[in-house]
């Protein structure tokens, strides 16, 4: 069977009808709105060099910085899961 450049888990989706599902969206969306300020979404995608920044850039304007991450947890969650894991998950995106 030639699978025409999709991966394994593409064609088992494509073949069951599955809708594609991220596993880290929402955990990430809720990181980001609800606990932004310990940078824990940046954490839970693997981007430790941009939490620390963040926790610095929260600390240094007062909390202030603490819009990023709320403002990411939104994108977040109006993004399709394959868009997301094409951008966060897997081209590794840090910021917005």
């Amino acid at each position: 069977m030639e699978n025409y450049g999709y991966t394994k888990t593409e064609n088992q989706n494509q073949q069951s009808n599955v809708p594609y599902r991220s596993e880290k969206k929402i955990p990430a969306a809720l990181l980001g709105i609800l606990v932004g300020w310990l940078a824990l979404n940046k954490f839970y995608l693997g981007y430790t060099k941009e939490g620390i920044i963040q926790l610095v850039l929260n600390i240094v304007t007062f909390g202030v910085a603490t819009i990023i991450p709320f403002i990411e947890g939104i994108l977040y969650l109006f993004m399709s899961d394959k868009q997301f894991d094409d951008t966060y998950v897997h081209g590794k995106k840090g910021w917005l």
